[in-house]
């Protein structure tokens, strides 16, 4: 009989531990009150590879929390495997978690349960939920990572500002808002982009590593390791620019569908069923929406009218019933495009175009209005400069713009002949003086406050309700 020394399994263990990276950090979504959702991605290195990706490999992972740092009294998901039918992530939902507390965590992950080993260690910070406590979030959008990259030949529209540290290490608003300690952090869409000009992503393969390229930044993953993140879609990371879900350009609707389900944590691994919109109960001074703007819509170049919807009955149906029973002082929809604007006049896509979906937003507005809905504002992203705008119902809406320079741009202001206003019956108090990367912080107790930034920080407008 032929006997494997022990030294040479003992060897070959460790060998296939130190393949196994988490090459993408370990992030937290969906937090509640209660619950949370934890994910992280098996890899085989923490660097971009040949092909400029970070591919993933098997293996098995769990995640351990406690409320304390030192995991004292600790407990442990049961082992899930990661392989390539969900691109070796694995995800985990924790339940029955206590209100208004930090928790720690991390992955413990191998080749196989036995030579598993802790990463690093992570945290989140449950929602207050009907409890009276101040909030602090930030809302962001529109992350090009290949403008940031390559710059002009990417057809960067802002300033070209990245270093050759900023290309190493990520955008540098996630080290802003990193420094804000925010309770939370709200991603509107276009989280990524497939229909970047440098390379167009159409194959699931292609399309995945436009995830696996933009969360390996340190800056990213050291962001979300204490900052839980509530995910939206939008046209780039759905199909591309503008896209419904007319046509049999690839990627497909269903696909890119799946895909944003896959890569971020906003339901459990596999479920198809839980709806992408939906509405979070923060604190007892703030409530959120968020809309799902891309799988229900009509075709853009349909005739707007009553017929012809962005949010399809279902949501609509969900939105307005949800808004009717909330008894939250702050009543903040957060949606991947504008209600408001103004945008530019070109366009049929969202609900601030003429000849795109503005019958809905109307009707809607105008709904609000019957119904009474108190400190009802909207903020949005889509839009790649920032700006704080009034409707003539008067309903704010507040935009947080791109969050790097490299993909910024001017806006359009009210009576603007390109615009979608072009009898100036929008007021807009604030709107970005030059172009820059940015995002927004909101502060949300008995007052509510909400302030522009730039991508290093600054200040640059505030609004306190």
């Amino acid at each position: 009989m032929n006997l494997v020394h022990p030294l040479l399994i003992a060897l070959t263990l460790s060998s296939l531990q130190a393949r196994i990276h988490l090459g993408q950090g370990s992030m937290s979504g969906e937090v509640t009150e209660s619950s949370v959702l934890l994910q992280t991605r098996l890899t085989g290195t923490s660097l971009l590879d040949a092909q400029g990706d970070i591919p993933g490999v098997p293996g098995v992972a769990a995640f351990e929390w406690s409320e304390s740092n030192d995991f004292s009294k600790a407990r442990r998901t049961p082992f899930s495997s990661a392989g390539p039918q969900h691109d070796f992530i694995v995800r985990q939902e924790l339940t029955q978690l206590s209100p208004a507390t930090r928790y720690y965590y991390r992955a413990i992950f191998g080749p196989d349960e036995q030579s598993s080993k802790p990463g690093p260690i992570c945290s989140f910070k449950t929602l207050p939920g009907t409890a009276q406590e101040e909030v602090r979030f930030i809302i962001g959008s529109c992350m090009n990572y290949c403008k940031l990259m390559h710059g002009k030949p990417a057809r960067a529209s802002g300033p070209v500002t990245a270093t050759a540290e900023d290309k190493k290490l990520g955008f540098p608003a996630l080290t802003a808002m990193t420094a804000v300690k925010p309770d939370f952090f709200v991603g509107t869409g276009d989280i990524v982009y497939y229909d970047n000009p440098i390379r167009v992503a159409t194959t699931v393969p292609e399309l995945r590593k436009c995830w696996h390229e933009q969360f390996r930044f340190p800056r990213f993953i050291e962001f979300l390791r204490d900052v839980p993140a509530y995910w939206s879609k939008d046209d780039h990371d759905f199909r591309y620019n503008d896209s419904d879900n007319t046509k049999e350009t690839l990627p497909l609707p269903m696909t890119g569908i799946d895909l944003f389900r896959e890569q971020l944590p906003i339901a459990p691994m596999g479920d198809k069923e839980r709806p992408t919109y939906r509405t979070i109960r923060v604190s007892k001074d703030l409530q959120i929406w968020l809309t799902e703007g891309r799988d229900f819509r009509s075709p853009n170049k349909m005739e707007d009218g009553p017929g012809k919807t962005l949010w399809g009955a279902e949501q609509q149906g969900w939105l307005k019933t949800t808004l009717k029973a909330s008894d939250a002082k702050w009543k903040l929809l957060i949606s991947p495009t504008p209600l408001v604007g103004p945008d530019d006049a070109h366009k049929k896509d969202n609900h601030t175009n003429l000849g795109g979906f503005r019958h809905e937003a109307d009707a809607f507005f105008q709904w609000i209005g019957e119904n009474k809905i108190e400190n009802f504002m909207t903020f949005c992203g889509d839009r790649h400069w920032q700006y704080h705008s009034i409707h003539p119902s008067g309903i704010e809406e507040f935009a947080c713009g791109a969050l790097n320079d490299e993909n910024s741009r001017m806006g359009v202001p009210p009576g603007s002949k390109k615009g979608t206003d072009p009898k100036a019956v929008i007021k807009q108090p604030f709107s970005s003086p030059q172009p820059s990367g940015g995002f927004l912080v909101l502060t949300a107790g008995e007052k509510l406050t909400i302030e522009f930034r730039d991508d290093s920080g600054k200040k640059l407008y505030s609004v306190e309700k």
